[in-house]
Parts: structure tokens; C-alpha cells; sequence
């Protein structure tokens, strides 16, 4: 038998109830209507520079609780329910990789996704568990060094979700689901027709990494992927193919345990410019030298 991967369901337990389905009954309804995020102001839309926090000092009456993530006893994975629940909200890439000789794919979300650069485009997708242990995704991917990386949106976040199921090898995301597959141009990996946006990448670099518990044990993999081709749905792209429209977009986020986020509210805060901003007066007092532990 295979080892468990680092984030089997088996081991981290996301879903915290007995009986989610009576759980989610008692909820209210998905709200369809609210269709466009709503702007609002920020939370405090006078403050002024060395005001600090908006909530009034409340939090600086709180203390801290130090986590040694190698604390003797403590097991890995409470540091990976620790970081999910931390690291919110997360993009989910929702990956479509095609085996070598075709004979298979996997199409699967992963929230340890990320843009870390535009010229080339460069994004990072984090695995769980090492090459001995790969997942069916990564396996693909540094087999044929292609795949398509799609955003998801509210509009089919129940199918993504599906394909995170523990189907073996070889069983089709695809047809389990009912999304649809759609040719790309530069990876033989087909991206999803339901997505607004989809990016088609060639694998650039992994890096494999080991338990500091468990020496020896390899528990994760960072796969560096360069995107090729943009694909982005005709009615959310404007005329420059530059801009993307949030309001048709709509991505869904991820949180920790089970939980998804959608973007309801926004607001907006302009870059201050240093040189205007100190112009005006209001820096005065607050432009000092760096001191020690700032």
C-alpha cells in the first residue's frame, strides 16, 4: 500500500461535522443576486500616517502564543491545518496535467498556487508528499513538463471541488464531474472550457523537500512553471487584453478545514507617493531613521 500523502483527509480530518449535509441544510440559501462585488470604504477612511492599527489599540492588548513547528510531540500535520486556516484567502489552481505517452490525465485544485512573476510569467504550485510518493498531477507534469493552470470561479466551484476526490490513478476527473475539456496551443494538457482564465505552462523547475521531523522523509515538492498562452473568456477581457473583469470572473478562494470564500465587498486604496505625501504636511514627526526591530 501506497503511503499516505501529507494531506489525505484520513489524517488531517478538514471537515469538522458529523453530518455536514444536515449542517449546510440549516444555512441560507446561495445568494445569486448579489452578482457584483459592492464598494465600500475602508474601515476608517480619515486615517491619518502614525495612526497604526484602525481598531483603536484592541489588538496590542492581546498577547501572543509562540509555535515551535518542531516542537517535540507536535505532529506535521498540525503545522499544515495551522497554515491553511493562517494563509487565507488562497488562490486554487486548478490544475489539468496529461501523462508522457497520453494514456492518462488529472485535473485537480491546488490553493499552494501563486503568481510570482509576469516577464516571463512564472507561477509556483505546491505539492504534497515527495517524487516517491507523487501525486497523480505532479507525476504528470514532470513526466510530460506541460500543464494548464485555471482559475476557478463560483459558476462550477462544486465540480472543481469533486475532482479533489481520491479516485486511483487512471480514473477521469473529466467525465466524474462534467467539466469540459478545451484544446490548448502550446501543451498537449487541455484546460477547462468552464474557466474564465486558464494558463497554459511549461514546467521550468521542482524543488523536493524533507520532513524535519522525520529525516529522510521527503513530504513536498515546488513546481516552478512558466505560462505560455493565456486563454481568458471574451466577454471578461477588455479591448487591450490586459485587464480582466472581476464581476465575471468571480474566483473562488479557499480557507482552512472545508471552507471557500467568494468576494462579496471590496474597496480601494491608492499607493501613497512619498515625495507628495511629505508635501502635504502630514508626515511631519513620523519621518525618522530605522531603528532597531522596525
Amino acid at each position: 500500500m501506497p503511503e499516505h500523502k501529507a494531506d489525505a483527509e484520513s489524517q488531517v480530518k478538514r471537515n469538522p461535522h458529523p453530518d455536514f449535509k444536515k449542517v449546510e441544510g440549516s444555512r441560507p440559501e446561495f445568494n445569486s443576486s448579489q452578482n457584483t462585488p459592492i464598494f465600500t470604504k475602508t474601515k476608517d477612511p480619515d486615517w491619518k500616517p502614525g495612526q497604526g492599527a484602525n481598531d483603536g489599540g484592541e489588538g496590542l492588548k492581546k498577547q501572543h502564543v509562540e509555535i515551535d513547528p518542531y516542537a517535540e510531540g507536535r505532529p506535521a500535520v498540525f503545522n499544515y491545518k495551522l497554515l491553511i486556516s493562517a494563509i487565507t484567502p488562497r488562490f486554487i489552481g486548478f490544475v489539468s496535467t496529461r501523462s508522457k505517452d497520453g494514456t492518462s490525465t488529472n485535473l485537480a485544485p491546488f490553493s499552494y498556487t501563486t503568481v510570482v512573476n509576469h516577464d516571463p510569467p512564472i507561477f509556483c504550485v505546491g505539492y504534497s508528499g515527495g517524487f516517491d510518493n507523487a501525486k497523480d498531477s505532479l507525476r504528470n507534469l514532470t513526466e510530460s513538463g506541460e500543464c494548464v493552470i485555471n482559475v476557478i470561479s463560483e459558476h462550477y466551484i462544486e465540480a472543481a471541488n469533486f475532482t479533489s476526490i481520491n479516485a486511483p490513478y487512471g480514473i477521469s476527473e473529466w467525465a466524474m464531474t462534467g467539466l469540459h475539456p478545451a484544446p490548448c496551443t502550446t501543451v498537449k494538457a487541455s484546460r477547462v472550457r468552464e474557466a474564465v482564465f486558464s494558463i497554459e505552462g511549461k514546467l521550468v523547475d521542482t524543488k523536493e523537500f524533507e520532513s524535519r521531523a522525520t529525516p529522510g522523509k521527503k513530504t513536498g515538492v515546488l513546481a516552478i512553471i512558466e505560462g505560455t498562452r493565456f486563454w481568458a473568456r471574451e466577454d471578461a477581457i477588455n479591448e487591450d487584453h490586459n485587464l480582466i473583469d472581476p464581476n465575471i470572473l468571480r474566483p473562488v478562494s479557499r480557507f482552512g478545514g472545508i471552507t471557500y470564500g467568494r468576494t462579496t465587498e471590496v474597496f480601494e486604496l491608492p499607493r501613497p507617493d512619498f515625495e507628495k505625501t511629505k508635501e502635504s504636511g502630514v508626515l511631519e514627526g513620523y519621518v525618522q531613521p530605522k531603528a532597531e526591530g522596525q
